[in-house]
């Protein structure tokens, strides 16, 4: 699967722009928007999967802990790679421009980690009271996430922008997605792709099925099908005129 295609960076306006013509000339590759929509998604599922937990289904226990695992993962993995790349080019240019979300990163590590504790503890003895203190604890972690991933998507991105053309941009976040191993660009496509727009999932997807061995291409479609709506993926499937699916019932 191409790590080109699966993280496509997004292209936003500035907020200086304000007529049409303005907005066209001024708009800017945001290396941010993706996988924060990504994360966002996953977030929010993962929360809301906790909070209507059956502690006595032990099947369903394991499932949404699991999911909890896998979300608490990929944030670790994110803000390294933020750490590592991000914010060495904002602050190859503006010393300390990224003090703020670095700062915030170190909180989320240890948010993580008492998340990941009470989590085996729910594992290990699954209680009603022990759920719902979990509950809490990770509402209060994706009210800040979803804080700080706004931070970036405004301040931070307005430093990379002063600092950096859309090429420069480009070919850090090419190196960023060579860093991340396959299982992660899996994880990370599995929450993205449902979460972006139709124009920008057709994008995404059209950009994958060039870059994609055939069968590969076609393995990932099931998956896809199987996470997204009928509208979304009728407007999918228009968009690039994707043959049916195997196995699976198409909308008319």
């Amino acid at each position: 699967m191409s790590t080109l295609a699966l993280d496509r960076p997004a292209r936003t306006h500035t907020a200086a722009a304000s007529r049409p013509a303005d907005r066209a000339a001024t708009l800017r590759l945001d290396l941010y928007a993706p996988i924060h929509k990504a994360l966002r998604l996953f977030l929010v599922d993962t929360l809301a999967r906790v909070g209507r937990l059956d502690v006595h289904d032990a099947a369903e226990t394991v499932a949404t802990l699991g999911q909890l695992d896998a979300l608490l993962d990929l944030c670790t993995s994110h803000l390294q790679h933020e750490n590592d790349f991000m914010h060495p080019a904002i602050e190859a240019h503006a010393p300390d421009g990224a003090r703020t979300t670095a700062a915030d990163h170190e909180e989320h590590r240890m948010a993580i980690d008492a998340l990941r504790r009470q989590s085996a503890e729910l594992r290990h003895a699954p209680t009603e009271p022990g759920a719902l203190q979990l509950y809490r604890q990770l509402a209060l972690f994706v009210a800040e996430n979803l804080q700080h991933m706004h931070v970036e998507e405004t301040v931070n991105n307005a430093a990379l922008w002063a600092h950096h053309t859309d090429a420069e941009l480009h070919a850090l976040h090419d190196r960023l997605l060579a860093s991340i191993p396959p299982q992660e660009h899996a994880q990370v496509a599995r929450w993205m792709l449902p979460a972006l727009t139709p124009a920008e999932r057709a994008a995404v997807v059209g950009a994958m099925r060039a870059q994609m061995p055939a069968p590969a291409f076609d393995a990932m479609l099931v998956t896809l099908r199987e996470r997204l709506d009928d509208t979304a993926w009728r407007k999918l499937a228009k968009a690039l005129a994707i043959a049916p699916v195997p196995g699976l019932v198409e909308c008319a």
